[in-house]
Order: C-alpha cells, then structure tokens, then sequence
C-alpha cells in the first residue's frame, strides 16, 4: 500500500517538460515567455533615440505653437463658443504634431519589443472574467512568494544601477550643469535637452542589461510552470490519440470485419492454392476484366484452415504448391494481381482447375 503511495505521488510530481500541445494551449490562453522589462527597455530606447536625433524639429514645433498662441490668441478680448472650439482644435492640432510623432514611436517600439518575444498572438482569454483573480488568499500568497521577493530585487537592482548611471553622468558634465546660471534660455534649454537625452539613453540601455537578465528568468519560471507530470503526459496522450485500450478494441473489430469481407470473397475464387497446412491462397481470374488473376483471399494457419473450410463447401478445386503459396502469400497483397514472374505457374494451375471443372 505504502509502495502504491509512493509511486502516486511521484507520478502527480510536475518533472517532464511541457509538450507542445500543452505550450500551445497555454499560448492560446495568452500565457507566453515574456519580459514587461523587455519591453519597457526599447521603448525607452526608441524614445529617447528620437528625442535625441529630432530636437530641432521639436523645437521649432514648440516655437510655431507659442508665437501662434502669443500672436493669435492672446490679442482676443471676448470668446464665444465658435472661437473657444477654433482655438481648441488648433492649439490640439499644434500639439499633435509634437507629440503624435513620440507616441507613434512608442508604439513601434513596444510592438516590435513583443513580437521580439513572442510573436504574433491575438487572444481574447485575458479579458475573461475570472474570481481566481480576486481571491484574496490566492492575493496574498502572490505579495509573499518568491516571484514577488525576486521582482523587489529587481526594482532595488533597477533603481541602483539607474540612478548610478545617471549621477556618474552629471558628475561627468558638471561643469555644463554649473554654467547653467550664466547662459541665455536658449542655451540652457539646449544644454539641458542634452543631458536629459544623454541620460535617459544610457538609463535605457542599462534597463535593457538588466531586462536581458530578467529575460532569462521569466524563461525558468515560464518552463517551471509549464512542467508536466507523467500522469499528465498519459491523460494529455489519452485525450489526443484515444484510450490505448479502446483503440486496440477498434482495431480489432477492424479486423474482424475485413475478415469477414475477406471470406465472403473465398467462395468467388476459381482456385485456392495451399501449403497445404500453413498457407492458402484464393485466386480469381476473369479473362474479359482481368490482364492477370488477383487474389481475393490469403491467410496462414487457423485463417487458412478456415479458407479451405469455405472452399470446400463451395466446391473450389485446391491445388497443393508450397513454394507458390508461401510466395504468394509474403509478396501479393489481398485485392492485387500476381507478380509477373508467377503467371506461368499460375497459367498452368488454372488450366489444370478448368479440366476438372469440365469433366465435372
């Protein structure tokens, strides 16, 4: 009893990999290898790589919006509802045209981060309603469990190398930093775009270091979770291909029912050729439809006893050939002409089965 336990509960044990009706399942269900830092990484990146190589068109955008907003819009002493609407949508399409180009960016990236990933999937099974997801017991085993400790080391990880990164870069520039109070708006506008840009690309890059890292443990976890035991394998393998048991049943009324199509043909035969006691064959020939005799019947053994049954019921002549039979019955398949090498043999057997019939 004990030793049955045992083997219960290393078969319940979640040990194998996954197969992949299992991977793909879980792909439909949205459940798919992915780093959200990943993806946050190149967004970043793209962004910031933007806003670096397009800041003279940002600010000669910024520039056309306040001296149209200064010179237009300032100058009106009454607004009514046409004007506040006209106002409304030009100042929404100035705008747009500094800030579309950056969301426009954002989003290839964050396309392009995931497909990266994983690939395309569209699935709706996220969106599902499901109480498991507000289980407060389920909850609170998610804020003190181990993905929980490893995603704080992360966010400590992430803030420490950021923030390193970043100050060493101001202490790099600090001269430019300090001569900030002595330059024109215009120059310290520049000089602060700089370094906001400088920074917030190496930042990136940096979070895509650490996102590789967190990449290949999103992987462990998504593989560990994905393990199966060897129960599931066999319950997975029942559910695909069918209970061994009843496909071996099928087969075997399979089986069967050629057997008995099989017979039903014997009696059809002009000639059965046997062993005598280990093979017989059914031949028939049919001058006007057939270029050569095919066989109808074959078996060895308890089927070649029961074809010999049947033949002589109806009264079949049986010629006794082994080296024939034997032939026949390894290389002809039930339903195909003989061989070429066979049809002298065969000739001479016919013709000795339709003087019989004759005399009779």
């Amino acid at each position: 009893m004990l030793i049955r336990l045992d083997l219960q509960f290393f078969a319940g044990e979640k040990t194998e990999k996954a197969t992949p009706k299992k991977r793909q399942d879980s792909r439909k269900k949205g459940q798919v290898l992915k780093s959200q830092d990943v993806t946050t990484a190149i967004v970043l990146l793209f962004v910031f790589l933007f806003l670096f190589f397009a800041a003279g068109f940002m600010r000669d955008r910024f520039f056309v919006f306040f001296s149209h907003t200064f010179t237009e819009f300032i100058p009106i002493k009454s607004l009514d509802i046409d004007q506040t609407m006209i106002i409304y949508k030009d100042m929404v399409i100035q705008m747009a045209f500094i800030l579309l180009p950056i969301m426009v960016v954002a989003v290839i990236a964050a396309i392009t981060g995931n497909l990266a990933q994983f690939g395309l999937l569209f699935t709706s099974e996220t969106l599902k309603f499901d109480l498991k997801k507000i289980d407060p017991i389920k909850g609170l085993k998610r804020i003190f469990s181990i993905r929980a400790l490893v995603e704080l080391l992360k966010s400590l990880l992430k803030i420490s190398f950021i923030g390193s990164v970043t100050t060493l870069l101001l202490v790099m520039n600090i001269e430019k930093v300090l001569g900030l109070a002595f330059k024109t708006p215009h120059d310290t506008l520049v000089t602060v775009g700089q370094l906001v840009a400088l920074m917030g690309i190496v930042a990136s890059f940096v979070l895509l270091f650490i996102s590789v890292l967190d990449y290949f443990y999103q992987k462990y976890d998504y593989e560990k979770n994905l393990r199966m035991s060897k129960q599931d394998i066999k319950d997975e393998y029942k559910n695909t291909e069918g209970d061994p048991i009843i496909k071996s049943r099928i087969k075997q009324r399979q089986r069967e029912m050629a057997m008995r199509r099989m017979m039903q043909e014997v009696p059809q035969a002009d000639v059965v050729i046997t062993n005598p006691t280990h093979f017989a064959i059914a031949l028939k020939y049919d001058d006007e439809k057939m270029d050569a005799p095919i066989v109808i019947a074959k078996g060895a053994d308890f089927i070649a006893q029961k074809i010999k049954l049947i033949a002589k019921e109806h009264n079949i002549v049986m010629v006794e050939n082994r080296p024939l039979a034997r032939a026949l019955y390894g290389d002809v398949e039930i339903g195909d002409r003989i061989p070429d090498e066979f049809f002298k043999t065969v000739a001479e057997i016919l013709a000795y089965v339709y003087r019989i019939q004759r005399k009779i």
